[in-house]
């Protein structure tokens, strides 16, 4: 891939090792990583980029597991560089896919606003937010979006209304190869900023009691099934603490996967396989990642 233009103002950078930007701190190197400076550069950048190009999205690097081998293709890196965040009205915010989600729950807290407080508990940005409906504590993503902005190979953008996606627990389908470049959230007028705060530091508290915060890890793993919790299946498989390589099922929430210290990522992949394995072995239920697992693995 050559990138000829000039006006380009982001950073290209090569043989980029990704576990640094994961939440895991694994994986291997991608072929090439392009932090764009803002929007326009963005989409300068895409549309530059052959049709064919192999490209992926990264924010925070939660809910995502790069296997050793790496990427092949170009990580496009929003975390930090598309973090436009602004009031368009009394009750509606638009958002860039780079924002991180805490800071949606914090703004609209400020501005009076009640309805984005669980975004506190998801450890990604918008974009993330976005692409698999990310939700906590009971609410998800998509019950606040009024619109979103899609960008294209090619560099050409959409305007998309909600009602065009069909969205599920985690799933968003409606979307193809293009990628969430900001959104528009609609929100309404909750009282007090002060009761507001209370109630992230509260759900905060929860999250922190609850869930291994003190080690590294992509968030939950596996996808609630129908009428039951993945934690409760991993747990009453006797999984809680199970350990392959520097990976362990968390003993403080099953449904976490914490890197001990010295993982990789076949570690982890490995020990998402074997709690599968068994979950199905003794309850008859399969459990479907809720993680996005990508890469090459190593040879």
């Amino acid at each position: 891939m050559t990138i000829a233009n000039s006006n380009l103002r982001g950073q290209l950078l090569h043989a980029e090792k990704m576990a640094k930007y994961t939440s895991w701190r694994v994986g291997g190197e991608a072929d090439r990583m392009y932090i764009p400076a803002d929007k326009p550069d963005l989409e300068l950048f895409i549309a530059e980029l052959d049709i064919d190009e192999p490209v992926v999205w990264l924010g925070m690097g939660s809910n995502l597991l790069i296997r050793d081998g790496g990427i092949r293709g170009t990580v496009i890196n929003t975390r930090g560089k598309l973090k436009q965040m602004q009031m368009l009205d009394d009750t509606t915010v638009y958002v860039e896919c780079g924002v991180p989600c805490a800071h949606v729950a914090r703004f609209c807290s400020e501005h009076g606003l009640s309805g984005a407080e669980f975004f506190a508990g998801i450890p990604g940005t918008m974009g993330g937010a976005l692409k698999m409906n990310a939700g906590a504590f009971g609410a998800e993503t998509w019950d606040l979006v009024d619109s979103v902005e899609m960008l294209s190979i090619g560099g050409k953008t959409a305007q998309r209304n909600a009602d065009e996606f069909k969205v599920g627990y985690r799933t968003v389908k409606g979307g193809g190869t293009a990628c969430f470049l900001s959104t528009v959230l609609s929100l309404k007028k909750g009282g007090s900023s002060q009761a507001s705060q209370k109630k992230i530091k509260k759900l905060l508290a929860q999250r922190a009691t609850t869930q291994p915060t003190n080690l590294p890890s992509c968030g939950s793993v596996f996808r609630n099934p129908a009428n039951d919790f993945a934690a409760r299946l991993i747990e009453a498989s006797g999984l809680k603490g199970y350990t392959i390589g520097g990976a362990e099922v968390s003993s403080k929430h099953a449904n976490f996967i914490v890197n001990t210290g010295n993982a990789k990522a076949r570690d982890i992949e490995q020990l998402i396989e074997y709690v599968q394995t068994e979950v199905a072995k003794q309850h008859a239920i399969k459990l479907h990642t809720e993680v996005c697992i990508i890469g090459d693995k190593s040879a």
